[in-house]
């Protein structure tokens, strides 16, 4: 393992082993270090007796995004999310998306420092409705996480966890209780995958889907990223989805977004349109109700539909909305039947912008 440049910030979850090592209890890693040695998500290390987080502060920069590019389907639609990350994660997935953040070990990678309060007044000013810990995965620096949502908390703001879902149980449900909404990316539903291409265990991703669901009240929506030859067998579609519709009913919201080659898996081929259609197709015929196709041109697979009339609740045509026939209670106008989520009475106007920011004064 690496080992620690610095003196980082005060964390929780650990505790001392037999041989002298200290354990990182916040997630199943479960990484037992030495003194100076970093984690596998290389930005908690042992100083000392104890844990610290070296990121606590750090950004690797804001963006200002549609909620939808989370992907978030029903929570507060068209409105705009404050994104930002900082460096590290704590699965190794071949195929990330995000490398050159998520697995930096370079904390100058961090190049905008922001206290919590400044970033939930810079929120406020920029008319976002929410701040996303996106980009690399919240669970590896939780401490400057919950900071960050108890003062947007104070500003009005949301907060947005985009997650692996891979978090022990204790830790799990401190940050959660700080949390709006999470998009949870279930990556597989075999442990052949999750050991060989992420580093990780399947189990604990399902638990905290089920923690989500039954245990808390933030909206949260899945994302599976379907892989050609890895994870897109209509076998494992279709286990996967009747697991969700089982264990977490019909109406949490469902995204397959399109592989396309990046990181260490440039030797598969992007994902065909039709792959995600199909997948669709039978998660819809194992009972979910909200499916969304991501990362292709698709209007019909991006649009909110309402399952009992047909009728368009969010016409969408990529991140933009055009056409809403939601009341303010996000029941349909036509039928009135309920259509789960958070929602206004009409949607935000921010449109499919990525806008680049650099917060506002300290």
């Amino acid at each position: 393992m690496e080992t620690l440049a610095g003196v980082g910030h005060p964390t929780r979850y650990w505790h001392a082993v037999e041989d002298g090592r200290i354990q990182c209890d916040v997630c199943p890693k479960e990484c037992r270090l030495k003194e100076g040695q970093l984690g596998h998500c290389f930005v908690r290390g042992r100083a000392g007796d104890a844990i610290v987080l070296t990121t606590y502060g750090r950004s690797s920069g804001f963006c200002v995004d549609p909620i939808e590019k989370k992907p978030l389907n029903h929570f507060l639609p068209g409105s705009s999310v404050l994104s930002f990350g900082t460096a590290g994660c704590n699965l190794a997935c071949r195929f990330c998306q995000n490398w050159d953040i998520s697995k930096s070990r370079q904390i100058d990678t961090l190049a905008d420092s922001a206290s919590p309060e400044r970033i939930a007044r810079s929120a406020a000013a920029l008319g976002c409705r929410s701040v996303a810990f996106t980009y690399n995965d919240p669970v590896v620096f939780m401490e400057y996480a919950i900071d960050v949502a108890q003062a947007c908390r104070e500003e009005g703001i949301k907060s947005v966890a985009v997650t692996a879902g891979y978090m022990s149980p204790a830790p799990r449900a401190e940050l959660y209780r700080y949390m709006d909404a999470a998009n949870v990316d279930l990556k597989a539903f075999t442990e052949d995958f999750y050991q060989k291409f992420c580093g990780a265990r399947l189990g604990p991703v399902l638990e905290t889907l089920e923690y989500l669901r039954h245990e808390t009240d933030v909206w949260f929506e899945i994302t599976t990223l379907l892989i050609p030859g890895l994870n897109d067998s209509d076998e494992e579609i279709d286990a996967m989805t009747r697991w969700v519709a089982d264990r977490l009913g019909p109406d949490v919201p469902l995204h397959f977004t399109a592989f396309h080659p990046d990181w260490k898996m440039r030797d598969r081929p992007a994902t065909p349109p039709a792959t995600l259609q199909r997948a669709r197709q039978i998660a819809r015929a194992n009972g979910l109700r909200w499916v969304y196709t991501g990362n292709v041109y698709d209007p019909e697979g991006q649009s909110t539909i309402c399952p009992t009339c047909g009728k368009t609740l969010i016409g969408r045509d990529g991140y933009e909305i055009l056409d809403w026939g939601l009341a303010g209670d996000g029941r349909c106008r036509m039928c009135g039947a309920q259509c789960p989520g958070i929602f206004e009475e009409s949607p935000g106007s921010w449109g499919a912008r990525r806008q680049p920011v650099t917060l506002e004064a300290k």
